[in-house]
């Protein structure tokens, strides 16, 4: 064998080092299952799918490549990065579909709010780690105020998806790190208080002429449609109505790939991106629902052990915090689909149509990938 056959597989073993073969198993399952569905969702987005998907894994190994204490090292001057350019889309962003979200840098355009997806539970995880051995109240308010500020800047874009994200992105470190249920319980019994309200009131304060004063009138009409979606059901109650009828309709073995009735005669919108989900179900059914299910099972159970084995708390808390990223993602994109949560815009995780999301969540993953590589390096 020559030299520089011998330097090549060198370098091949040196690449493939820094893959976790299970996440990287998982990941090519859930992109090729995403191509399937795509082929029959939106055949013509085929080849951008493809390219966002060859970005997004390049992008996966070049972060698994590196150390994670030289990632956590980057938390602070992404997170200042992040909150720089949240405040410029308020000052100056491009207004679309009636929101101010994108900024344009003159060669392109970003979406600043994705970035934080990431920065936010990096910079807490790296803030807590700073301060191991002595997290204390003052360390959660300073950890709180820190998550605040993005997802103010977010929420008032307005963007509430992406703020759910990225405040709950950072509460997982938080939580993480060591907060006392004290604190958590009243927040949650008000939670299901205010919730409990709505539904038992819902006829009443979703009357036109309320104000419900800490939401804006779209969001208001988000969460009353879901009451009861058949109020409006050719208007703001069509997205849920359709998604449930495609999901219910897929049966056990689902109608067959190209078969599905809403898909194709057009009843379903947002059919390549945030209501994948339906087109799944409805011709895959049960089985093709159970099989995806399975292989989020099997992210978020390696995603956990390389949290419980991470070898410094900041890895761990960042470890811990991006899987459940990965379970909100899906739990809230299935559940706005299927008529059990306000539909918030949402992709489904590694299925859904987009570059920007792909791109982020295999972030992730490489970031996952990088902390039990560092993990097997100090074992050998």
């Amino acid at each position: 064998m020559s030299d520089y056959s011998v330097h090549l597989l060198e370098v091949v073993r040196r690449l493939l080092r820094a893959l976790d073969p299970v996440l990287l198993l998982v990941l090519l399952t859930l992109m090729g299952y995403a191509l399937v569905i795509m082929g029959s969702a939106s055949p013509e987005r085929l080849d951008s799918q493809l390219l966002h998907g060859a970005i997004a894994l390049v992008t996966m190994w070049v972060v698994a490549a590196i150390p994670p204490q030289r990632l956590l090292g980057m938390a602070l001057p992404l997170y200042l990065l992040g909150t720089v350019l949240l405040v410029g889309v308020d000052l100056f962003g491009e207004v679309s579909k009636g929101a101010r979200r994108w900024l344009d840098i003159g060669v392109t355009r970003i979406q600043p709010s994705e970035l934080m997806k990431i920065a936010m539970p990096m910079m807490l995880a790296w803030f807590f780690q700073q301060r191991e051995g002595r997290i204390g109240l003052r360390e959660f308010i300073v950890a709180g105020l820190m998550l605040v500020v993005p997802v103010g800047l977010i929420l008032v874009q307005p963007d509430l998806g992406t703020s759910v994200l990225v405040a709950a992105a950072g509460f997982y470190v938080i939580f993480f790190a060591g907060l006392s249920w004290k604190l958590i319980v009243p927040v949650a019994l008000v939670g299901i208080v205010g919730i409990g309200s709505i539904v038992a009131f819902g006829d009443t304060i979703c009357q036109p002429d309320v104000d419900w004063k800490v939401m804006r009138e779209y969001q208001k009409h988000r969460v009353c449609t879901l009451l009861d979606p058949t109020q409006d059901p050719l208007g703001k109650g069509f997205h849920i109505i359709q998604s449930t009828i495609a999901i219910g309709s897929g049966g056990i073995t689902g109608k067959g790939w190209q078969n599905g009735t809403q898909t194709h005669l057009s009843f379903l919108p947002e059919r390549h991106t945030d209501f994948i989900f339906a087109v799944l179900s409805e011709e895959f059914g049960l089985v093709g629902t159970l099989v995806l299910l399975a292989t989020y099972l099997l992210l978020l159970v390696r995603g956990f052990h390389i949290a419980l084995v991470a070898p410094t708390l900041g890895t761990r808390l960042l470890a811990g915090a991006i899987t459940m990223i990965f379970f909100t993602y899906a739990f809230v994109n299935m559940g706005m689909v299927s008529g059990i949560l306000p539909v918030v815009g949402v992709p489904l995780p590694f299925i859904s149509y987009g570059g920007t999301a792909l791109v982020t969540l295999c972030l992730g993953v490489g970031i996952l990938m990088s902390i039990q590589r560092s993990r097997i390096s100090k074992q050998t």
